[in-house]
């Protein structure tokens, strides 16, 4: 009896997966415990097992596609088993982009019909292809064009890679899953789109472009954008079209300029004049990349600080040399995990009441003690290794700071899990460390190179980044003396990590030179007291200034 794959929750906070290849392929054997195909999260790239036996029969999602959790991901059942009731009745995100039209059926595009007409939606040619924006991982909602390895008029074979499209992750190859000719691209490079919106059409030569998009427009699903008007498309479309897509812009002798809308807004915004500007688009169109590649010429330069000789001059005015230049800015589309960060820290930030503790704790001892460690053979720690053992022992002394806010109640850890914030190209990732308390220094310093070094390269699975119960951010190697962190929820603190410095300090009374650091601590006054948060510090600062007590 055939098997429903549905698409794994492979961590809690998933809601979404893309796969990112398949390793079998429709008509394929598969034993249990094979692997059917690369599945990503927002977060890294997992191998998903199959738990059954048989016959690949259906794949669901194609390869680059997004799905949310329990889609169907694909079929196994005995070779040449019917599974045609459970396509028709199965969920209803099955894709059967891997299969090929039904005989009865009438070649039609994949547009259901709009909702409450009562009618069928007219057909769009056979062996016409409408290819949407696809969604490359769980949390994308847009996309961005980075390349376009093909142009409008090449052919097309299935598998040719169409185009890079940048994500909220990470900048994909997206392949084509048809063969024909590319007859229109929707979504210009550097431009971003939704989802699902058009990004090409790909058919037989000659085939009416404009038709299919007006078709598209009337069905009132993914209505192509004035911005998408191709500003290379060789299809047929006549002065009248193009002047439709474009803002019109009248010259002082009353020639129209025709100009996209993005490119008229930099104009105005660069102060540049678009009689000026020579347009590369259809039909002289100015566009963006005009305006970012236009040079005023010299003669067209101000004569800054050139005064009105027009005018009667009571006195002879000096004139004032004043600065010359363009102003400029760029204006970066975010990514996704830079729209993550901000939302969830937005979120501690305006739920949890924050409030903050510095101490400063003197590091002669914690300096001694590290170099005698790393003189052993193959024994290397880190001041940050020293400050995570630190935090893990008072822990154990202090467990309201070990705790949760739950709203009618506060969970209260029994573990110690930490977290270690490691900045990566994009933002900030927090790999956890597992029952730190019952880690050796040497081991702690091994295991968090481990997780910072597979974070920065974005290796690490969804379990390494959950289930911290208190976080350690540590800017000292920056040079950074002091600052406060937001809290990384559901923790109730954070420790935030300066830099060692060499200064004058006062010790039996006399004035020495001493070695200090200091050390914030954010906590959520929801759960941890000031007095407790105070008493933590003391702990910590004891551990930190005789280091040997954590050895005991």
């Amino acid at each position: 009896m055939a098997e429903i794959i549905n698409m794994p929750r492979l961590s809690d906070t998933m809601e979404e997966g893309t796969v990112a290849k398949w390793l079998k392929k429709v008509g394929d054997k598969v034993e249990e415990g094979d692997i059917l195909a690369e599945i990503e999260t927002d977060k890294a790239t997992m191998e998903f097992e199959s738990f059954h036996e048989g016959t690949l029969l259906h794949i669901g999602i194609a390869e680059g596609d997004g799905a949310p959790v329990d889609s169907l991901l694909a079929i196994i059942g005995a070779e040449g088993e019917d599974i045609s009731g459970l396509l028709k009745g199965g969920s209803a995100e099955v894709s059967t982009t891997n299969e090929s039209p039904k005989a009865e059926e009438a070649p039609k595009a994949s547009v259901p019909e709009t909702a409450g007409s009562g009618k069928e939606v007219a057909e769009i040619p056979k062996g016409v292809e409408v290819i949407k924006m696809p969604r490359l991982s769980d949390t994308m909602e847009e996309g961005t064009v980075a390349t376009w390895l093909k142009k409008v008029g090449d052919d097309v074979e299935e598998g040719d890679i169409l185009a890079e499209i940048e994500t909220d992750k990470a900048t994909m190859e997206f392949e084509s899953f048809y063969s024909g000719n590319l007859l229109y691209i929707g979504i210009k490079e550097g431009e971003s789109a939704p989802v699902d919106d058009v990004l090409a059409i790909i058919g037989p030569k000659g085939t009416d472009v404009e038709a299919i998009l007006n078709q598209k427009s009337a069905e009132g699903q993914n209505k192509v954008p004035e911005k998408s008007e191709p500003e290379t498309s060789t299809t047929a479309v006549d002065e009248a079209k193009a002047s439709e897509a474009s803002e019109v812009a009248v010259a002082p002798d009353g020639q129209r300029i025709f100009v996209s809308p993005l490119a008229k807004k930099m104009a105005a915004d660069k102060g540049i004049n678009l009689t000026a500007v020579k347009g590369s688009g259809d039909h002289g169109r100015i566009v963006k990349r005009d305006i970012e590649n236009y040079k005023p010429s010299e003669s067209a330069a101000p004569a800054a600080g050139v005064a009105d000789t027009s005018a009667p001059q009571p006195q002879t005015i000096k004139p004032v040399m004043l600065p010359v230049g363009e102003e400029g800015s760029e204006e970066i589309k975010n990514s996704q995990m830079r729209k993550v960060i901000a939302k969830r820290l937005s979120e501690s930030k305006f739920t949890a009441p924050h409030y903050y503790l510095t101490i400063e704790v003197d590091m002669t001892n914690a300096a001694q003690s590290r170099a005698h460690i790393n003189d052993l053979p193959d024994t290397k720690v880190s001041y940050n290794d020293l400050v995570l053992k630190a935090c893990a022992m008072a822990l154990q002394k202090h467990p309201q700071v070990n705790t949760s806010w739950n709203g009618d109640t506060t969970r209260y850890n029994k573990h110690i899990h930490m977290g270690v914030a490691v900045a990566v190209e994009d933002g900030l990732v927090v790999p956890v460390l597992k029952f730190a308390d019952q880690l050796s220094l040497t081991q702690i310093g091994g295991a968090v190179k481990d997780l910072a070094g597979r974070a920065r390269i974005k290796k690490l699975t969804p379990a390494e980044m959950e289930g911290s119960t208190f976080t350690v951010s540590n800017l000292g190697m920056f040079g950074i003396l002091e600052f406060t962190s937001i809290i990384n929820q559901p923790n109730s603190a954070i420790l935030s990590v300066g830099a060692i410095v060499e200064k004058p300090v006062v010790k039996n009374g006399e004035i020495v030179i001493g070695n200090t650091m200091k050390l914030s601590l954010a906590c959520d006054h929801r759960t941890v007291d000031g007095a407790t948060g105070a008493q933590f510090l003391q702990t910590l600062r004891a551990y930190m200034e005789n280091p040997v007590t954590m050895l005991a």
